[in-house]
C-alpha cells in the first residue's frame, strides 16, 4: 500500500485536528495536489517532460531546489528500476519519498520537553513580523490548558510596543510576566525572569527575544549572553530554543532559519500562517536545510489553531484531503 492510500484509510474518520489540517492546508493543496492530479491526467505514460513538470510543481510549492532535485532523482531511479510508467504510481512514489525524506532527518519531536525539579526554559527567536508574540501567547495557552504554571519574560526590549503587547497577552491569560525598561539589556531581563520563575515554582518560562535583523556577530553575542546568564540560575537553560517562521515568506523564511541556526542551536521550528500560503512545501525545505523538526504549525488565527506538527496529517492535508 502506498502512502497516499494509507493516509486515505487512516483519516477516513476525521477528528478535529485532522479537519484543521485539511482546512489550514487548503491553499497549499490547491497548489500541489491539484497540480499533481491534473498532470497525471495529461499523460498516459511518464516521460522526461513529465518529470520536468513534476520538478516545477515541487519548486513552486517551496520544497526547495536541492530537495526537489534529490526527490526527483530518487523517483526517476525507482521508475527506471521497476519500469514504472503509470503517472499515478509515480505520484504515489513521490509522496512516499517526501515522507521518508522528512522522517529520516532524525527524531520527530513535538511537545516541549519538561525538566524535572526546575522550571523549563523556552527561548523564542525570529525576525519581526513573523507572529512571534502571538505564537508565545498560543504556546502559553496550550500549556496552561495542560495544567502547567507558565510565566512570560519580555526579552525584546528594543521593538516599540513589544513589552506592552506581551503584557497584554499575559494579562489575558492571567499569568505572570517579567519585564524591564525600554532598551534595557535583554540578558538582564532574562536573568530576572528565570530567577523569578524559580521563586514562583513555575513549570515553563517562555523568553521572548528581539527580532531585529542584526549582523550575525551581534545576534550571536546577544543570544549567547542571554543563555549564559540564564544557565547560571537554571542548569542547561534554555532547554528549548524555538525559531518562529512565517510560512508566507517562502524561501526567505528558509534563509532566515539558516541564519539563526548559524548563531544559536535550535531545538525546533514553529511555522506560522500556514493557512495563508499556497506553498506548504516550506516545511520539507526547513527540515532538509536544518535537520531540525517543525514542532508546531499555525493553521489559523484562533488560540487553539497552533497545532503540534503531525507529519501524517500534514501530508494528508497537502496531498490527499478533498480528492
Amino acid at each position: 500500500m502506498g502512502l497516499i492510500s494509507f493516509l486515505k484509510n487512516k483519516f477516513q474518520k476525521k477528528d478535529k485536528t485532522t479537519e484543521k489540517y485539511e482546512k489550514g492546508m487548503e491553499k497549499s493543496r490547491q497548489n500541489f495536489s491539484s497540480k499533481l492530479v491534473n498532470l497525471s491526467k495529461r499523460y498516459k505514460a511518464v516521460n522526461e517532460s513529465y518529470f520536468e513538470e513534476l520538478e516545477q510543481i515541487l519548486i513552486e510549492s517551496d520544497v526547495g531546489i536541492s530537495l526537489t532535485l534529490q526527490i526527483i532523482d530518487e523517483v526517476l531511479e525507482k521508475s527506471k528500476e521497476e519500469k514504472i510508467t503509470d503517472p499515478q504510481t509515480i505520484n504515489e512514489i513521490l509522496v512516499d519519498k517526501m515522507f521518508v525524506g522528512y522522517a529520516s532527518k532524525g527524531d520527530i519531536v513535538n511537545e516541549v520537553r519538561f525538566q524535572e525539579g526546575s522550571p523549563t526554559v523556552l527561548l523564542v527567536v525570529g525576525v519581526n513580523g513573523v507572529g512571534k508574540t502571538t505564537t508565545i501567547a498560543k504556546l502559553a495557552n496550550r500549556y496552561i490548558n495542560q495544567g502547567k504554571k507558565v510565566m512570560l519574560v519580555a526579552g525584546d526590549t528594543f521593538r516599540a510596543g513589544a513589552i506592552e503587547q506581551l503584557t497584554v497577552w499575559a494579562n489575558r491569560l492571567n499569568i505572570p510576566i517579567v519585564t524591564g525598561p525600554s532598551e534595557a539589556d535583554p540578558a538582564s531581563v532574562a536573568f530576572d525572569g528565570v530567577r523569578e520563575a524559580i521563586k514562583q515554582n513555575v513549570d515553563l518560562v517562555i523568553v521572548d527575544t528581539a527580532g531585529r535583523l542584526q549582523t550575525k556577530a551581534n545576534l550571536m553575542a546577544e543570544l549567547s549572553k542571554i543563555k549564559r546568564v540564564m544557565s547560571k540560575e537554571i542548569l542547561n537553560a534554555p532547554h528549548e530554543t524555538f525559531l518562529v517562521i512565517d510560512a508566507t515568506t517562502g524561501q526567505n523564511g528558509v534563509v532566515q532559519a539558516k541564519a539563526f541556526a548559524e548563531v544559536t542551536p535550535l531545538t525546533g521550528v514553529v511555522v506560522t500562517k500556514m493557512d495563508g500560503t499556497s506553498k506548504g512545501g516550506i516545511i520539507l525545505a526547513i527540515r532538509d536545510e536544518l535537520g531540525v523538526p517543525v514542532r508546531f504549525i499555525g493553521l489559523g488565527e484562533k488560540m487553539d489553531d497552533l497545532m503540534e506538527f503531525d507529519l501524517d496529517k500534514y501530508l494528508y492535508g497537502l496531498c490527499v484531503a478533498n480528492e
